[in-house]
This record gives structure tokens, C-alpha cells and sequence, in this order.
């Protein structure tokens, strides 16, 4: 065959979004969610790269809804008032500055959640009882409290500043408040590594033993090694709602994205505001989250057909 021919052949086979399912049968047939996932990534190994997948529904329902907010604060501008494009224009900065804080506290809340968890997960495999039954007391309590009721712990039972060798070191409210979020975020990390390692097929540690690797090698060479793929999918989804949850730092008096809001709506004065305002902050959120949460869903189909 010529290279004309192979190269006709390679597009004729190249799979694309709208192509048709291929069918069995003369009758339509709606195939499994497990089969559709495995087309789609299929044909993003094929692209080199995840699709978002955005679907006009998607932006339509977040642009309606600003608009809403828009045209309901438009009518009620009064004459001399700024416009409501004006207004938001105007408060971005602000709320720009608050959005990026707000991204500091989950990525410092992730880290050390992260760190705290890994060790937590470890503990509750451990084969000694004492620390395997303390380290899953822990980790179910804070899995299981409420986030916000954490965050008030965390508020008022941590000391305002610390002296150190006769230095007085203050801890800010945003400090305690990502401590109070790291927390819980550590119990569902430990749950997640738990998890990871308890899939891995015991021929592994049993292959590990069989090559005179102890318990702790076999458990950082080679079990943990093959766990980061099954504990990503999770770990970014698990981002995603904490990043989205730390607007609950607003109630305790961090200023972060919410509270600067409030205080926009406040200095306005102009009750229309509300609803364009609060859209907008939806609508930042829904940017950075949602493109983790579709990454979630393709390393999740790609794991899933590979293993």
C-alpha cells in the first residue's frame, strides 16, 4: 500500500467527538456509562490531551443567570448611578485580590492536609494495634465533623500569638482558619491513601517478601509507587471541594473573596446589586473548578482502562 493509502486509511480511522457509536444491532442502543467513558478516552489518548467538554448548556445556564443579576440591578439604577458593568468593573481588583486568597488558603490547606494525611494513612495500616486503632479514631472523627464547626474550633481554641525564646509571634485568623480546613482534609486523605494501598494485590508484598524487602521498602518502593495513580483522580476532587468550601472562612472574619463582596455590596448601597455580584463570584468559581473536576473524570476513565 502506498503512503497515500496508509495516510487515507489513518484519517478514515481517526476517531472524532461527533463521530456515531458504533452499533451492533439494527436498533438503537444507548450503551453503558462505562462504555461511553472508555470512547471518550479513547479518543482523548488519541487528541494527546483532556477535553473540557464544555456543552453550550453549560455556559447558556451561567450566562442567564448573570444576566439576570445584571438586568435586575440595571433597572433599578437610579439617574447619576453608575452602571452595573461599571460597578463590577470598578470592585474586580478588589474581589480579584480575594479570589486569589482564597486560592492560597486551599492551596496551604491542601499541602498540609497532604502532608498530615499521608502519615495518618500509613498509621492506620500499621501492625501495631495501638496505632493503627488510634490513627483510624482520628481519622473518622475529623472525616466525619462538620467543616464549619472545625473552622470555630480552630478560631477559638488557638491562642492569638505565641511566645517563642521571649519573641512574640502573632498567628493571623487566616492561619487558624486553613489549619481548621486542613483537618478535615487530612482525615479524607488518609482514608485515600488507606484505600490506595489496600487495592494493590497482596502478590506484591508477597513477590516483595519473597526478594527479602522489608515491610517499610516493600511499602515505599514498591506499594506506595503504585499508588499515585489510584490516589490522584480522588486527591483532585478532593481540591476542588476545598478550594469551593473555603468561602466558609468569610463566617469567622478572614477577608477572602465573600467578605470582600459583603463589603462591595455595603459601599454601594444599592440592594439590586446582590445578585449580579454574588453571579460573578459564582461564575470565577465554576472557571478554576471546573476544569479540575473534568482532568478528575479523564484520569479516571484513563486509569481505569489501562489498569
Amino acid at each position: 500500500m502506498s503512503a497515500r493509502g496508509r495516510n487515507q486509511g489513518s484519517r478514515t480511522r481517526r476517531l472524532r467527538w461527533n463521530d456515531p457509536l458504533p452499533q451492533t444491532t439494527d436498533l438503537p442502543v444507548l450503551l453503558p456509562a462505562a462504555s461511553r467513558l472508555a470512547h471518550a478516552a479513547a479518543i482523548e489518548r488519541t487528541a494527546g490531551a483532556f477535553a473540557l467538554r464544555l456543552r453550550p448548556a453549560h455556559g447558556a445556564a451561567l450566562m442567564v443567570l448573570f444576566l439576570i443579576g445584571c438586568g435586575w440591578a440595571e433597572a433599578q439604577v437610579q439617574v447619576g448611578e453608575p452602571s452595573i458593568v461599571e460597578t463590577l468593573w470598578k470592585w474586580t481588583p478588589v474581589l480579584l485580590r480575594g479570589f486569589l486568597f482564597n486560592l492560597l488558603i486551599s492551596a496551604v490547606a491542601m499541602a498540609a492536609g497532604t502532608i498530615g494525611g499521608l502519615f495518618l494513612g500509613f498509621a492506620q495500616i500499621s501492625l501495631l494495634p495501638p496505632v493503627r486503632k488510634g490513627a483510624w479514631l482520628t481519622t473518622h472523627f475529623f472525616r466525619n465533623a462538620p467543616w464549619l464547626v472545625l473552622l470555630f474550633y480552630c478560631m477559638f481554641l488557638l491562642p492569638f500569638q505565641v511566645r517563642v525564646f521571649g519573641v512574640t509571634i502573632p498567628i493571623p485568623d487566616w492561619i487558624k482558619a486553613t489549619l481548621g480546613l486542613a483537618l478535615p482534609v487530612m482525615a479524607n486523605v488518609s482514608e485515600i491513601v488507606r484505600g490506595a494501598i489496600q487495592s494493590i494485590p497482596t502478590t506484591q508484598w508477597e513477590s516483595a517478601a519473597s526478594l527479602a524487602f522489608n515491610r517499610r521498602q516493600t511499602l515505599w518502593m514498591i506499594i506506595f509507587p503504585q499508588c499515585i495513580k489510584r490516589m490522584l483522580p480522588p486527591w483532585m476532587n478532593l481540591y476542588a471541594i476545598l478550594t469551593m468550601s473555603t468561602v466558609l472562612v468569610s463566617i469567622v472574619g478572614v477577608n477572602e473573596m465573600m467578605s470582600l463582596t459583603r463589603q462591595a455590596l455595603s459601599a454601594e448601597n444599592r440592594p439590586g446589586l446582590l445578585l449580579a455580584f454574588y453571579s460573578y463570584v459564582l461564575f470565577w468559581f465554576f472557571l478554576y473548578c471546573y476544569p479540575i473536576a473534568r482532568w478528575t473524570v479523564r484520569l479516571e476513565a484513563r486509569y481505569a482502562v489501562n489498569d
